[in-house]
């Protein structure tokens, strides 16, 4: 089966301490080693201002994974842990598998048209030609 890449970010409430948000963290980690999943990247966003008001918080703490997998029912149980667990607020799980094959077909479609489009040649530039000037006072009087 092929791998699958996704992101993961959830949001903890802002006054949890630091100890249940490892442990939070842990949970994803370790359903991730039992399922064979990679964890690819993790971040930590701190704390940031909600767009809007979630179970009465305007604030909460972010983490950010991102996961490579061949078992799609890994996503299922991560969103169940996360789901279960009353210091997270809010969860986002987004596969980027099929947007990143989306992408790569796009880009070889149009450099597919550019291959096929005829060449133009470059503009030659064109000579500058100089500018009649106004003749100097001194110019004037000699000419007359």
């Amino acid at each position: 089966m092929e791998q699958r890449l996704y992101d993961l970010i959830f949001i903890i409430r802002p006054a949890t301490p630091e100890d249940e948000i490892k442990k939070v963290e842990h949970t994803v980690e370790h359903a991730c080693s039992d399922k064979g999943a990679k964890i690819e990247k993790t971040e930590h966003w701190g704390t940031r201002k909600l767009a809007y008001r979630v179970s009465k918080h305007r604030e909460g703490i972010y983490v950010y994974y991102q996961i490579r997998t061949s078992h799609n029912d890994l996503i299922v149980e991560l969103e169940r842990r996360l789901k279960v667990q009353d210091s997270v607020i809010k969860y986002l799980t987004i596969r980027l598998d099929e947007d990143l094959k989306r992408q790569k077909k796009l880009t070889a479609i149009r450099d597919k048209r550019a291959a096929r489009r005829p060449k133009r040649p470059a503009p030659a530039a064109a000579p500058v030609a100089a500018a009649p000037t106004a003749a100097a006072p001194s110019e004037r009087s000699a000419a007359s």
